[in-house]
């Protein structure tokens, strides 16, 4: 039979492919506990996504939730099998290496590329150079971009993701009207809301987790921004837990500590990169129904690019916004796009980034 040759898309696409390698990324536990033995897997999307999602939402309520590795802005150690120790509230770490974040802007391996988006950073995250930047150091409206943090922030906490919260009228209420498919008086577990909040961005299920945080909608807030300055992020202002609020801002360097940060929760990996989800919804008014959901992101739900990370953004003010982690070359990156005029020019400007970095050179 003869053989057809390649085109260039097919053949970028096998280069990526090929590059996943086999990156590992201890597994994540939620109220549960996490087993030595059950580490080290691969967590950059994929199939393996939505059944991972499953499996979080069915853990037990009684122990402690997240590994802590490294804040996105300095040296720190970090461990590829990590061991939670309930007696003493820690992790002992083993075959533990060091990643450092430099900021170091100008490399000679800067990826040959324009970009028509406001704002862009490209982080070589196993080095923490930057290889492409565009006004990255400005402070912008980030929109739902915002909810990465909120992840983090409710994951933080260590509650029982297995309990059921009710949207109340109040979480439908914002600085901007924005359209929904869920209703006052909807009954989903944590889990849920949080898988509801990362893959299809539902303001109402993040405003729900934010108003059933310990202390309320107000610790919850002032919880977000000392995160956010734990985690090194000058820039940053988050004014409400979806990214309504224009006041919801930060620089594209400084979206690139949070997302480092984020990657080390492999909850957010697994729900942000679910590509669909069928949400059972109770709601004793109105009757229960099925919520068929789909991931915001069109590379998500391509699969075409591994992506370990994914959430995008859209208000006026914002433009459309989207922050991921990818894997090209056996090389992790993370890539930051703020203020795109219009959802082409956003994914045009993530898959030229993508493009350049299957064919950039590595040593």
């Amino acid at each position: 039979m003869k053989q057809l040759p390649l085109t260039k898309q097919q053949l970028i696409a096998a280069m990526i492919s090929l590059s996943l390698g086999s990156v590992a990324q201890a597994a994540l536990t939620i109220n549960g506990s996490a087993s030595t033995e059950s580490s080290a897997r691969l967590s950059w999307g994929g199939a393996d996504s939505l059944s991972e999602a499953r499996s979080i939402m069915s853990k037990s309520s009684n122990s402690s939730t997240i590994k802590k590795i490294d804040n996105g802005s300095s040296t720190k150690s970090i461990s590829n099998t990590p061991s939670f120790s309930s007696n003493n509230n820690s992790y002992n770490n083993s075959n533990s290496y060091t990643t450092t974040y430099r900021g170091s802007f100008g490399s000679s391996n800067m990826i040959p590329i324009s970009t028509d988006s406001r704002s862009v950073a490209v982080i070589d995250a196993e080095t923490g150079e930057s290889i492409y930047e565009k006004d990255a150091h400005i402070a912008r409206p980030m929109a739902s971009i915002t909810k990465v943090m909120t992840a983090m922030v409710v994951l933080d906490a260590g509650l029982d993701m297995r309990e059921e919260l009710t949207l109340d009228p109040e979480d439908f209420v914002g600085p901007k009207r924005a359209s929904s498919n869920l209703k006052s008086g909807d009954r989903l577990n944590r889990a849920e809301m949080l898988l509801m909040a990362l893959m299809k961005s539902e303001n109402p299920a993040a405003k729900s987790l934010a108003r059933n945080y310990p202390g309320g909608y107000s610790a919850f807030m002032r919880a977000m921004n000392s995160k956010a300055k734990e985690l090194g992020m000058s820039t940053a202002f988050f004014g409400d837990p979806t990214g309504l609020d224009k006041r919801n801002v930060a620089s594209s360097n400084d979206l690139v500590k949070m997302v480092r940060a984020a990657g080390n929760y492999d909850v957010i990996r697994r729900f942000s990169t679910t590509k669909s989800y069928d949400f059972f919804v109770s709601n004793y008014a109105n009757g229960n129904r099925t919520y068929k959901a789909n991931n915001t992101s069109s590379l998500v739900r391509d699969g075409s690019y591994p992506i370990g990370i994914s959430k995008t953004g859209f208000i006026n003010e914002a433009g459309r916004c989207v922050v991921m982690e990818t894997r090209v070359n056996n090389r992790p990156a993370i890539i930051i796009i703020l203020g795109a005029n219009s959802s082409a020019t956003r994914w045009g400007d993530a898959k030229n980034i993508l493009n350049s970095l299957a064919t950039r050179r590595t040593v």
